[in-house]
C-alpha cells in the first residue's frame, strides 16, 4: 500500500487540518506507506473541499488508486448558511471518492442531514490525533499563585468562541486566574494575554505551562487544539457543542451558556486529580495506523464486489 495526500499542506503556523494531516504524512513515512509520486499511489487521500482540480487530476490520471474523502465541518454551521464549501465538498465526494472518513460521529450526522449521500461508499469515524514529538504529556511544574486557563484558534471567525472569550475578559476574577490565548483574534482583549499566532513547539510549550484549557467554539467537527491539550493531559472546559463531548467523555466539562463557566472552572480546579487521571487520548501513529486499516478493509471490500 503506497499512500499520497492530495493537499497542499503549508509550514509554519496554520489550521488544525493543515496540522494534522501534516503530521500523519510524516506517520505514514515512518511506516514505509507514504508515497511522494501520486501516480504511483494506490490510496490517494484528499480533504474536505481543497483541491478539487487536483482531485480530478489525479482521479484521471491513477484509475487504479482507491480515493477516500477525510470529509470536514459541515461548514455551513461553523460559518453561515450561505457558504458553499459543503456543496463542493459533497460534489467531491460523489465525483472522486472511494470512501469516506469522518472526524466524528456528529460530523457524520450533520453532515448527512444537511444533504451528504455516501450511497454504498464505505466509511468510518477516525478522531484526529497530534504530533506526539511535540504534545506530550505534562511535565510536573511548581504551583503558582494563579490557575492558568488557556485557549487558542487559528481562525478569527466569531464562531470560535471569542463572544465568549470577551466575555471572560470582562468579568474572570484575574487575580485567581491568568488567561493566555494563543491565534488570531478580531477582539483585542484587556486582561487576557493574546500571544499571537504560535508555531507548533511554541504552542507546546505554553501548553505544558497551562492548567485547564478552555474552548468555545461552536459546532467544531473535531477540533485540533483542543486534542492538543488533551494529549498534554490539561483538563478542558468546553462548550457543549460540535464534537467536543466525543473528545472529552469524563475527562472534563461542559457548559451551554457562558454564565456557567466560572463556576465550572471552579468545579474542574477541585476535581483536578481526578479530571486529569481520566484523560485519554490516542496518538498519532495509532491513528494512522487506523487510517491505513481502513484503507485495506476498502480495498478488500472492493475486490469482493469485482
Amino acid at each position: 500500500m503506497k499512500i499520497y495526500i492530495a493537499n497542499k499542506l503549508v509550514e509554519g503556523p496554520y489550521g488544525g487540518g493543515n496540522q494534522f494531516l501534516k503530521s500523519m504524512r510524516s506517520q505514514f513515512r515512518k511506516m514505509g506507506l507514504y508515497c511522494d509520486d501520486p501516480n504511483q499511489a494506490t490510496i490517494v487521500l484528499f480533504n474536505s473541499h481543497q483541491c478539487p482540480e487536483e482531485v480530478a487530476r489525479l482521479k484521471q490520471a491513477n484509475t487504479k488508486a482507491l480515493f477516500i474523502h477525510r470529509l470536514d465541518g459541515p461548514m455551513r454551521l461553523y460559518n453561515d448558511m450561505n457558504d458553499s464549501r459543503d456543496m463542493l465538498a459533497y460534489q467531491m465526494n460523489t465525483a472522486f471518492a472511494d470512501a469516506v472518513v469522518f472526524q466524528s460521529h456528529w460530523s457524520k450526522e450533520a453532515n448527512l442531514k444537511l444533504g451528504l449521500d455516501i450511497g454504498s461508499r464505505e466509511s468510518t469515524v477516525i478522531h484526529n490525533a497530534t504530533d506526539q514529538r511535540f504534545f506530550t504529556k505534562r511535565q510536573n511544574r511548581q504551583t503558582l499563585d494563579k490557575i492558568t486557563l488557556i485557549a487558542s484558534s487559528w481562525s478569527d471567525n466569531l464562531k470560535k468562541g471569542f463572544l465568549t472569550y470577551q466575555y471572560l475578559d470582562d468579568n474572570l476574577d484575574f487575580d485567581k486566574y491568568n488567561f493566555i490565548f494563543m491565534g488570531r483574534s478580531p477582539i483585542k482583549f484587556k486582561n487576557i494575554k493574546n500571544l499571537g499566532p504560535l508555531s507548533t513547539q511554541q504552542v507546546a510549550e505554553q501548553l505544558q505551562k497551562a492548567d485547564i484549557y478552555i474552548t468555545a467554539s461552536e459546532n467544531d467537527p473535531c477540533s485540533n487544539s483542543l486534542i492538543e491539550a488533551l494529549s498534554t493531559e490539561i483538563p478542558p472546559l468546553a462548550l457543549n457543542s460540535g464534537g467536543h463531548p466525543e473528545l472529552i467523555k469524563g475527562a472534563g466539562l461542559l457548559y451551554n451558556k457562558k454564565e456557567e463557566i466560572i463556576n465550572k472552572l471552579n468545579e474542574i480546579w477541585e476535581n483536578y486529580v481526578n479530571f486529569s487521571s481520566l484523560i485519554k487520548v490516542k496518538t498519532m501513529d495509532k491513528t494512522a495506523q487506523e487510517y491505513a486499516c481502513f484503507f485495506e478493509k476498502c480495498k478488500s471490500q472492493l475486490l469482493k464486489n469485482f
